[in-house]
């Protein structure tokens, strides 16, 4: 393996895209409330990331 060669990692859920509301499915309910880090397990940071582009999406538009 070369060093230009990066392996694939998947996205953590700060690094999720605001355009694909598919993706963060698993951090809202069926009406769309964002849930609690006590139910995704998410830490602090991550958990305000993750609101940040839940909330962006739906400013946007492209997620209820």
């Amino acid at each position: 393996m070369s060093t230009s060669e990066q392996p694939q990692r998947s996205l953590t859920p700060p690094e999720y895209p605001f355009t694909a509301p598919q993706m963060m499915n698993r951090y809202v309910t069926d009406t769309g409330k964002i849930l609690p880090r006590k139910y995704t397990g998410l830490s602090a940071k991550h958990q305000r990331a993750v609101t940040r582009t839940i909330k962006h999406s739906r400013n946007n538009l492209l997620a209820l």
